[in-house]
């Protein structure tokens, strides 16, 4: 299933959203790669395995179940999740894209694909409108915490730029 949305982040025509800048934007999405614990309840462990030139190699640990992946980093536009097959996981990836419409506008567009192609028998078709929703559940849920973050004056640096 492949499957994007956009999540905004600034638009000048609602005052409701605390305006965040890209930098801001980019260190939290950088710091959702370092410090996944922080946006993902439910994960019990990360060990950031290997770091270089803006990737890392990860080990995420979901109770029994360990996941390595690696996260590659394009300053203040993209952080690309890239799951290899492993074990009874299919390979997988998830693209989360800084775009700027306006100068004034800021947005999020998250790609997924989950390896599984598009599934036509209905059953299936139902389980991916479920993840979608998760997804984008999951997604708004780390906007967020990154206009918390920002709240609080914690996106200024990350570890890794």
């Amino acid at each position: 299933m492949k499957f994007e949305h956009l999540v905004e982040i600034n638009d000048p025509m609602n005052p409701l959203l605390d305006t965040l800048t890209r930098e801001q934007l980019w260190h939290g999405l950088v710091l959702r790669a370092e410090q996944p614990k922080l946006f993902i309840p439910h994960l019990d462990a990360c060990e950031i395995l290997e770091r270089d030139a803006g990737v890392m190699r990860r080990r995420l640990t979901f109770g029994p179940l360990v996941i390595e992946d690696k996260v590659t980093l394009t300053p203040l536009q993209e952080v690309h999740y890239d799951v290899p097959a492993q074990g009874d996981i299919a390979a997988s990836t998830l693209r989360m894209v800084i775009e700027a419409p306006t100068s004034a506008m800021l947005l999020v567009r998250f790609c997924y694909d989950d390896g599984m192609g598009e599934h036509v028998d209905q059953a299936n078709a139902m389980y991916d409108e479920f993840k979608k929703s998760a997804y984008e559940e999951a997604d708004i849920d780390t906007v967020r915490v990154l206009r918390q973050l920002a709240g609080q004056g914690k996106l200024a640096t990350t570890l890794l730029n």
